[in-house]
């Protein structure tokens, strides 16, 4: 029960801190006052936590009144299945959604390229750049094979829907998925990818006043000139990521939830196999929980998921029932298969692990296997060193005339012993057996019959 209180406890603060960061703002949010654009600002990658955040703020900006939500966009690209879920938000949010790819330098990658082509209004700001919107796998590689081209034709169809539904250049949509295409801002207001060039919000804001765009299935008139003040310049309520999705926007890394995994998986099998620690088993259930909850927006394949699992149940059974490495190997060989396998690639767009990342566990794992395993062999062959056993061969010395039993000296205590020949006081002895409480010996040096 000690070595159990430890992981019960840490369970359950990380799942009671959990709930408490995933629990939903409140429906009464404070007004706005003075009418302002509601803002969120995406920097990174595209993933199930943006989504999440993405969606709640619209329905947060339409219960504060806002007249339109702004997202500030730089993405090098991300999640296809997440970026589905954006669109599909986008295409069907009750207000109008404005997509600036912001600031200068700033880029619109792969994913990035739908949820701009996707807004009621798509901006720009100078010296950024939109396109590559090629799917590839996890690590940036070329998905092989049919599965390589059953996801690109349903990108490009994905694209050019998208395209249009908004009115956007239909051409260049299908040549940013299939040729990889990329161009400057100047470029895609030009060909018509985006709406327009603009330094700030408030270019935005005028440019958009007045126009007629298509919300919720209703054409709808713009009117953001509310939002201006006095200087000309936009109110903006900035909307922030809960903690929850702050976490999960880290976590949503298909790398670090494999990792995190492993970590865990690492740590129990320590704790199982050399009881009393402690720590290895408190850190490896707290990286196994923050890699479930990694997981639950990660599309696994559970297969290889029971794999991973079946690896360390025959690691662990390695320790206690030994097979000079035969289990150990069959649990290596799993884990590299479930590893392998861990991601569904075709239904989470090319998440997958880094080979380099499983060739590193596994070579790992592999080597502390093998040092395992010869401990094992060593210890088996080993002389005992404690009990009855540990008595025999030790070297000692007579000090009271053995004829035949007497008194000697070894491993600094004295014993009653019994030799086959007399032996004199002083003489250097070999305990040959023992019984009960009298060691048999000889003179060191006799030959043995």
């Amino acid at each position: 029960m000690r070595r159990v209180l430890p992981l019960l406890v840490g369970a359950l603060a990380l799942g009671l801190a959990g709930r408490a960061a995933t629990q939903p703002p409140p429906e009464s949010a404070p007004s706005l006052g003075s009418p302002a654009l509601a803002r969120i600002v995406v920097d990174g990658s595209i993933n199930p936590a943006v989504a999440a955040f993405l969606d709640e703020s619209i329905a947060r900006a339409v219960r504060e009144g806002a007249p339109a939500l702004v997202v500030q966009l730089d993405t090098p690209g991300g999640l296809l299945q997440s970026a589905r879920t954006i669109v599909k938000a986008l295409l069907g949010a009750p207000l109008p959604v404005i997509v600036w790819v912001a600031p200068s330098g700033a880029g619109a990658g792969s994913a990035g390229v739908f949820v701009t082509m996707a807004a009621h209004v798509a901006a720009m700001a100078p010296g950024t750049s939109i396109g590559a919107a090629h799917p590839v796998g996890g690590q940036g590689e070329d998905i092989p094979g049919a599965m390589g081209e059953k996801v690109e034709n349903f990108t490009a169809s994905f694209s050019e829907a998208i395209a249009r539904q908004r009115g956007r250049n239909v051409e260049w949509a299908v040549k940013a998925v299939r040729e990889s295409v990329s161009i400057t801002a100047d470029e895609a207001a030009k060909i018509h990818v985006v709406d327009l060039v603009a330094k700030d919000l408030g270019a935005i804001v005028r440019w958009a006043e007045g126009k007629t765009v298509e919300v919720a299935g209703v054409q709808t008139k713009l009117a953001l000139d509310m939002v201006l003040d006095a200087d000309g310049q936009p109110r903006v309520h900035d909307y922030e990521m809960r903690l929850a999705q702050r976490v999960l926007n880290v976590l949503a890394d298909p790398n670090l939830a494999y990792l995190l995994l492993m970590a865990g998986l690492v740590g129990l099998y320590v704790e199982l196999t050399h009881p009393g620690f402690g720590l290895p088993g408190v850190a490896g259930a707290i990286c196994l929980l923050l890699a479930l909850t990694a997981l639950q927006v990660l599309p696994v394949n559970y297969g290889a998921l029971a794999l991973l699992l079946l690896g360390v149940v025959l690691l662990v059974a390695e320790a206690f029932v030994p097979t000079f490495g035969a289990l150990a190997v069959g649990g290596l060989v799993a884990l590299v298969l479930g590893s392998l396998f861990l991601f569904d690639t075709e239904g989470g767009g090319g998440v997958a692990v880094a080979r380099s990342l499983i060739v590193s566990v596994a070579g790992t794992v592999g080597a502390l296997m093998l040092i395992v395993s010869l401990l094992v062999v060593r210890t088996q062959f080993r002389k005992p060193t404690t009990g009855s056993e540990g008595m025999l061969g030790l070297h000692g010395e007579v000090r009271q005339r053995l004829a035949p039993q007497g008194m000697v000296l070894v491993a600094g205590e004295y014993w009653s012993a019994r030799s086959d020949v007399p032996i004199e006081p002083g003489t250097p002895i070999e305990v040959t057996g023992i019984d009960g409480l009298v060691l048999h010996v000889r003179p060191v040096g006799t030959a043995t019959t």
